[in-house]
This record gives C-alpha cells, sequence and structure tokens, in this order.
C-alpha cells in the first residue's frame, strides 16, 4: 500500500502543481511534450476514426469519441503513476497488433467477398440480442483498449522528457484531446471521400506491423516522421485518386 501512496502523492502535491502551473519552462516542456503526443498518437486517430464507422449516426460516433475522452485520461493518469514498469507490459503490444491486424484482414475480406458481409450483417442484427452489451458500448470499450496499446510508448516517451508526473499528466491530457479533434476530422473525411476507408484498414494494416516490430524482443521502431509521411502520402494520394476518378465520372 505505502508503494502505491508513493507512485501518486506527487499528483496530490499542491505546491508540485503551483509550481508546474507557474513555471514558464514548465509550460514549454508542457507544449512539447503535447506536439509528442499528438505526432505519437496519428496511428491511434486513424484506428479510432475507422472504428466509429461501424457505428450508424454521426451522433453516436461523436458520442463514443467523447466516453473514449474520458476513459483515456483516467487511464493516463494510472500509468503515468506506474510509469517505470510499463515496460513489462509488451505483451499488450502483441496482443494489439494482432488485434488490429484481424481488423484490417477482416475489413478487405468482407470488401471482396461482399455476399458473406451481407450474411455477417444480418446474423449480427438478428443475433443482437445475445450480446451483453450493446453495439454502441462494444465500439467504446473497443477506443478504450486501443487508447491503453497506443498510450505505452507516448507515456515511456514522456517520462523520458520529465520525471515530474504532473507535468506529463498535464501534457498527455492537453495531447489526448487535440489527438481525439484529429480522429473527429479524419471521420468527417472519410464521409466526404469513401475511398479513405479503406486507405484507413491499409493504414491500419501497417500500424499493426509497426506496433509488432517495436516489442522488447523484436525491438525494431520505425520513426514517427517516416511514418508521419507514409500517413500524409497515403492521404494525399487517396484524395487525388478521388477527384481523378470523379473528375473521369463526369466527363462520360
Amino acid at each position: 500500500m505505502q508503494a502505491i501512496i508513493n507512485l501518486y502523492q506527487p499528483f496530490f502535491d499542491g505546491h508540485n502543481w503551483e509550481t508546474v502551473i507557474t513555471s514558464g519552462q514548465d509550460w514549454l516542456v508542457i507544449l512539447s511534450l503535447v506536439l509528442m503526443e499528438c505526432l505519437l498518437s496519428v496511428d491511434n486517430a486513424i484506428v479510432l476514426a475507422a472504428q466509429t464507422q461501424i457505428l450508424p449516426t454521426k451522433k453516436q460516433q461523436e458520442k463514443s469519441l467523447f466516453y473514449g475522452l474520458w476513459g483515456a485520461y483516467i487511464f493516463r493518469f494510472l500509468v503515468i503513476g506506474i510509469g517505470v514498469y510499463l515496460i513489462n507490459f509488451w505483451f499488450i503490444k502483441v496482443f494489439g497488433s494482432l488485434y488490429l491486424l484481424y481488423l484490417s484482414v477482416r475489413y478487405f475480406y468482407d470488401r471482396h467477398n461482399p455476399d458473406h458481409a451481407k450474411q455477417g450483417t444480418t446474423k449480427k442484427v438478428d443475433n443482437s440480442k445475445q450480446h451483453v452489451l450493446s453495439l454502441f458500448w462494444r465500439v467504446v470499450i473497443s477506443i478504450e483498449a486501443m487508447d491503453i496499446v497506443f498510450s505505452i510508448d507516448s507515456v515511456l516517451a514522456s517520462l523520458a522528457i520529465s520525471s515530474n508526473p504532473v507535468i506529463v499528466l498535464i501534457g498527455g491530457m492537453i495531447g489526448i484531446l487535440a489527438m481525439r479533434g484529429i480522429a473527429e476530422i479524419i471521420m468527417r473525411l472519410m464521409q466526404i471521400i469513401p475511398e479513405l476507408e479503406m486507405m484507413a484498414y491499409g493504414l491500419i494494416a501497417f500500424i499493426a506491423v509497426k506496433l509488432f516490430l517495436s516489442i522488447p524482443a523484436i525491438d525494431i521502431e520505425i520513426p514517427n516522421l517516416v511514418f508521419a509521411l507514409i500517413v500524409f502520402g497515403s492521404l494525399g494520394l487517396t484524395i487525388l485518386y478521388h477527384f481523378t476518378k470523379k473528375k473521369k465520372i463526369r466527363k462520360f
């Protein structure tokens, strides 16, 4: 019990909070953490945007992101306290990467087998009462699971910049909020340009590989700059393809 108290004591130290909030130098560190959080969470935003598309209405999609936001805040508070022990949770990355790969493979399989996808959809509707939780809450739980997986790298990287958990917590909370904004932008773009959904699931497969390669046993890290370039490059090519295709249709 004393060990737990020692881990979380800095969060409840009023003087520590006062020092951080009134320090210009600490706010520079916080801003750098926010920027890093956004860069590290581009992959998370893509996964979240794709997951929310399962829900039938825009209101439910936005609501699921809102609930996921509060869950992410609570989890972030807990894991920052444990900080240095997160490296022991490498197996979460393995399960996370397998789950992401499953999402991608299932999407492309259903896309190339529309009859199977329709049967699966009908089956889900008919057996909806067998689920303990509704589709909405299953999506929220799925979002929380992905938050847990992707927050590991963010927290470890943040603690490497600052050992003060209050600074890391403030930077993480602002960064999570900014990342949710990115997810909503991607979600709206997917509604305007349908091809982005296929691109998103292709990137999810790539993210699964990226996540698996980062486990300690393999320890191959794809630089965040390279990943960001791949994401924005894929986005640009998909948008270009969409409008080129649309232009050709108009000619005919």
